[in-house]
C-alpha cells in the first residue's frame, strides 16, 4: 500500500512538472511573465568548444521597440538544448562580457520539430558597437557584430514579396543589395517572405539567404497572405510565421506578432496586418480591433515623421493581360485605412504584394493631394512575377520598366527628409522620391 501511495504521489509531482513545463511554452502570457525576472548577469571567463560544434542555425536580430537599448535575438537548433544564452559585450571589450538566458520552444510544423531560442536584451548603450553569440552548455557561436541607434540619421533596406520557388533569385536580389548597403541599420521585407507558410524547407532557404544581414541587423518583417497557407494551399493561422519572430508587444495579446509598431531616428513606424479576408473565419473581428489598435498607437507617437508598412496594396489595379474585367480604384484595404492614414498625418505609405513597382505620389482624400501621405508599391524581390499584368493606375507617377524584374529599396532618414530609392538587383537606380519638409 505505501509503494503505491509513493507511486501515485510521484506520478503527481512529474505531471506537475510537466504541466508547468507546458503552460511556460504554450499558454498565452506564461512565458513573457516569467522572463520579466530573468536579468543579465556578469559572464565568467570560461572555455568553450569550437564553433562548429554549436546547435544554432538561423541566427538573426528582429527590430525592437526602441532599437537605441534593445535588440532581440533568436535561433533555432535541431535538438532540446539545456540552458540556452546569449552572451554581449562593448566590441572587444571582455570586462564587459554579459549574459542573459533564452526562452527555448519546441514549435512542430510540417512534420518537422524544431526549437527556437529568444532572448531580449534591453539595457543598452545607445549608439555603440557589440558582439553578441549564442549557445547552450560549453558551446557558443562566432562573435557576430551589432549597432545601437542614436540620432536622427539612419539607412534600411526594403525589400518586397521574396516569395519564391527557386531562392536563388532572391539571393541574387537581397545579396548585393546588402553588400553594397553595409550601412543599414535594419532591413524590411514586405510581407509574403514564402511562397508557403508552412513548408519548412522554403523558411530555411529565406533564412539562408539572408544569413549574413540578418546576424548583423535587425529584421523588420510583415505578415503576408502567402504566410497563411498550408501546404495543400488552404488558409491557416500563420503559425510558422508567428513562431519565428518575436516582434515588439502590443497590448492585445492575442495578436502579438502580427501588428505591431517601433521607432527608429525621428521615425514612427506602423506594421499592419492587412490579412483580414484570409483569417477571417479565425479572427472575424481583426479589422476592428486593428484599427482601434493603429488609433490608439498613432495617438501616442511623439515622432516627426510616420511611416505605414503594409503588404497589401491600398489601390486596385485593373489587369491588362486577363479576360475578366476588372476597373481601377482602391482595394478594400485602400478604403479602410486610407482615410485614418489622412487622419493621423501620415507620410509615407508603402505596400506590396502586386510584384510591381510604381510611385503614386501623393494622394489625400483618394484623390491626388500633395499634402496626403506618399504612396509606393515596393516591387518584387523573388522569383513569382507578373510581368504586363496591370494595367496603368491614373494615380500612377511612375512605374518601372516592363516586362517587370526585381528590384530593392533604400530609406535613408535625416532630421528633415526622407528619401526613398528604388534599385534593381545590379544597383542602377530606377527612381528617387524624397520627402523635404514636414506636412
Amino acid at each position: 500500500m505505501k509503494a503505491k501511495y509513493k507511486k501515485i504521489i510521484a506520478f503527481s509531482l512529474a505531471a506537475a512538472v510537466i504541466a508547468a513545463v507546458s503552460a511556460y511554452t504554450w499558454l498565452p502570457g506564461t512565458k513573457t511573465v516569467a522572463r520579466q525576472g530573468v536579468k543579465a548577469t556578469k559572464a565568467a571567463a570560461a572555455h568553450y568548444l569550437s564553433t562548429d560544434a554549436v546547435d544554432a542555425s538561423n541566427i538573426r536580430q528582429v527590430i525592437t521597440a526602441d532599437s537605441t537599448t534593445s535588440r532581440t535575438f533568436m535561433w533555432q537548433s535541431d535538438y532540446a538544448e539545456e540552458n540556452p544564452v546569449v552572451e554581449y559585450r562593448q566590441a572587444g571589450d571582455d570586462d564587459s562580457l554579459m549574459q542573459l538566458p533564452a526562452s527555448s520552444d519546441a514549435f512542430s510544423d510540417d512534420g518537422v520539430t524544431t526549437y527556437i531560442h529568444t532572448a531580449a536584451v534591453s539595457d543598452l548603450k545607445p549608439g555603440t558597437a557589440y558582439e553578441y553569440r549564442v549557445g547552450a552548455g560549453d558551446k557558443r557561436s562566432d562573435w557576430q557584430s551589432f549597432h545601437t541607434a542614436q540620432g536622427h540619421d539612419f539607412k534600411a533596406l526594403i525589400f518586397p514579396d521574396s516569395q519564391s520557388s527557386d531562392y536563388s533569385v532572391w539571393a541574387a536580389t537581397a545579396q548585393p543589395a546588402w553588400q553594397r548597403n553595409q550601412d543599414a541599420q535594419f532591413f524590411i521585407n514586405m510581407g509574403d517572405l514564402v511562397d508557403n507558410g508552412q513548408d519548412h524547407y522554403q523558411w530555411n532557404a529565406w533564412f539562408d539567404v539572408v544569413g549574413d544581414m540578418i546576424a548583423r541587423i535587425p529584421v523588420v518583417p510583415l505578415l503576408g497572405n502567402h504566410e497563411t497557407y498550408d501546404k495543400d494551399w488552404k488558409v491557416r493561422m500563420p503559425e510558422a510565421y508567428l513562431h519565428l519572430f518575436a516582434l515588439p508587444r502590443i497590448d492585445r495579446e492575442k495578436y502579438q506578432n502580427q501588428f505591431y509598431s517601433f521607432d527608429y531616428g525621428d521615425v514612427h513606424f506602423v506594421v499592419l496586418n492587412t490579412q483580414s479576408q484570409e483569417l477571417a473565419d479565425f479572427e472575424p473581428s481583426l479589422d476592428e480591433d486593428e484599427v482601434a489598435w493603429f488609433k490608439e498607437d498613432m495617438a501616442k507617437t511623439t515622432k516627426k515623421w510616420k511611416i505605414v508598412l503594409m503588404h497589401k496594396d491600398p489601390l486596385q489595379y485593373g489587369f491588362a493581360n486577363r479576360p475578366q474585367p476588372r476597373e481601377e480604384g482602391f482595394s478594400p484595404e485602400g478604403r479602410l485605412w486610407m482615410p485614418l492614414f489622412d487622419q493621423y498625418g501620415v507620410d509615407a505609405v508603402l505596400s506590396a504584394h502586386l510584384h510591381t513597382y510604381r510611385d503614386r505620389g501623393h494622394i489625400r482624400n483618394f484623390q491626388r493631394d500633395e499634402s496626403g501621405p506618399l504612396y509606393l508599391i515596393t516591387g518584387v524581390a523573388g522569383n513569382v512575377q507578373y510581368p504586363g499584368l496591370w494595367k496603368q493606375h491614373s494615380l500612377d507617377e511612375y512605374v518601372a520598366p516592363q516586362p517587370e524584374t526585381d528590384n530593392y529599396m533604400t530609406l535613408e532618414a535625416t532630421d528633415d527628409s526622407l528619401t526613398f530609392r528604388s534599385f534593381l538587383p545590379d544597383g542602377q537606380l530606377l527612381e528617387e522620391k524624397s520627402i523635404s519638409s514636414h506636412k
